[in-house]
């Protein structure tokens, strides 16, 4: 396939096409010491000085908590009829386990609520990076409770909002989760493990396995997935050592949660890697990773160019710049091209049912609002660039579903605080008012016509 495939895509998508906006509890609800919720890992961390840039928190963030009846208007007036949500763990189970907190619970209710009744499909994410503090006091994921801890929160969800939410997420980005919170300790909880960082991956693997069967008996008209983020590696040159490199990272990356969950256990080659640190499933653990899933939840940013680079650990290869390549704020590379090879991978070597995009998105250093617009014409591009490369992975036969923007709103961006502007809208943090970017009038035209611009 040659890059000028991308060139030639049809501007309309099959009439069925899921169009939506994401956001994570944590970066925007705020109300983090409101009715009842406990401590999440992210607000130990963030109030731990050094931790986030500028020493910025999630204590207040988008104050959707109190402000989300205007931001179900707002998705409405954007014409998108879907949004991807997180449940904030703690605002349930303030303990991780046990008690339930009422006030959470009705929370999500009156949300879902309101969304369903302008017309928006929710999907729910059960975990996006907000274990309860006490679980992690208690060992974390690198410990096998918390996988049981999960499942019990998925329970209790499940149970209360089950007869409605016909569309669930177990995991967001499971390995952010594992290497960023505790081996590189850019995330919460911080910490420098290797070895907890694998094991991790493990139990949030478990956790995802044993959360499937329970929000089906919850929830039996209900689809179930796992949302991963994925890299598309490629090597930097034809050298045989920067293409062992390149399959090295895309195991560190992707097969060693895509095989996992589509029954082929851990790849050989990254068990050999990584030795005596390698997780030892226990009976049954392998099968109950491999529960069967309704979707995969795609989240693509930025490809990975590599080289081999004998200095560093074996896996993880050094990067590489990605060849013309224009950049976001984050100094990621923007390379379309990229999800269209993933997306044609993962239909091509893994039984995976049909694809979402769940998270797709650019950062950029929007200047506020100038007579009620922000001009972010390099954010439309992006989007409409991904848009087409989505559009020309359906047309090679892949079973692309739907596409979520990242993100509806500006946000805490976890580590960089609030430094990094994702939104489709933009958020003036000191008033709180939202308006909509020309990124996001423009996405609106395409989710509510089914074809770009």
């Amino acid at each position: 396939m040659s890059h000028s495939d991308l060139t030639c895509v049809r501007d309309e998508f099959p009439p069925d096409f899921t169009w939506g906006a994401a956001t994570a509890a944590y970066q925007i609800e705020g109300a983090t010491h409101e009715d009842g919720r406990g401590e999440s890992i992210w607000d130990r961390f963030s109030h731990t000085p050094g931790k986030t840039l500028n020493g910025d928190t999630g204590d207040v963030a988008c104050d959707h908590y109190h402000r989300w009846s205007d931001d179900v208007r707002l998705i409405r007036e954007l014409g998108i009829g879907a949004y991807r949500l997180s449940i904030s763990w703690p605002r349930i189970l303030p303990d991780g386990r046990g008690r339930v907190n009422e006030a959470g619970l009705a929370f999500y209710e009156r949300l879902i609520d309101a969304l369903l009744a302008a017309g928006v499909q929710p999907w729910v994410t059960l975990y996006h990076w907000d274990l309860p503090w006490l679980l992690e006091e208690r060992g974390g994921w690198p410990r096998r409770h918390t996988a049981d801890a999960f499942a019990e929160f998925a329970d209790v969800v499940a149970r209360r909002l089950g007869d409605r939410v016909k569309q669930w997420i177990t995991l967001n980005e499971p390995w952010c989760s594992a290497f960023l919170g505790y081996h590189t300790g850019e995330h919460a909880p911080g910490r420098t493990s290797l070895p907890d960082a694998v094991q991790a991956t493990h139990t949030l693997l478990r956790a995802h396995g044993m959360a499937v069967p329970v929000i089906r008996r919850n929830s039996p008209a209900a689809r179930v997935g796992i949302t991963l983020n994925l890299t598309p590696t490629y090597p930097a040159t034809d050298d045989e050592g920067d293409r062992a490199a390149a399959t090295r990272h895309d195991g560190y990356f992707n097969r060693w949660f895509l095989d996992p969950l589509y029954g082929r256990g851990y790849p050989d080659d990254m068990v050999s890697l990584y030795g005596e640190v390698a997780p030892v499933p226990e009976a049954g653990d392998l099968d109950a990773i491999a529960a069967p899933t309704d979707f995969l939840g795609v989240n693509y940013y930025s490809p990975a160019f590599v080289r081999d680079d004998p200095a560093r650990h074996p896996w993880r290869a050094a990067p590489s710049a990605v060849p013309d390549a224009d950049l976001t704020d984050f100094g990621w590379a923007v390379y379309p091209r990229g999800l269209l090879d993933l997306l044609l991978r993962l239909h091509r070597d893994y039984p995976t049912g049909p694809l979402y995009v769940t998270e797709n998105g650019a950062a950029y250093d929007d200047a506020p609002p100038v007579g009620g617009r922000v001009d972010d014409s390099r954010r439309t591009t992006f989007y409409r660039r991904h848009l087409t490369a989505a559009k020309a992975a359906i047309e090679h036969g892949a079973p692309l579903r739907g596409y979520f923007a990242w993100s509806l709103l500006d946000n805490f961006e976890w580590a960089f605080g609030y430094s990094k502007r994702f939104g489709i809208t933009y958020v003036d943090f000191g008033t709180q008012k939202r308006t909509i970017k020309d990124s996001g009038r423009w996405y609106g035209r395409v989710a509510t016509t089914n074809r770009l611009y």
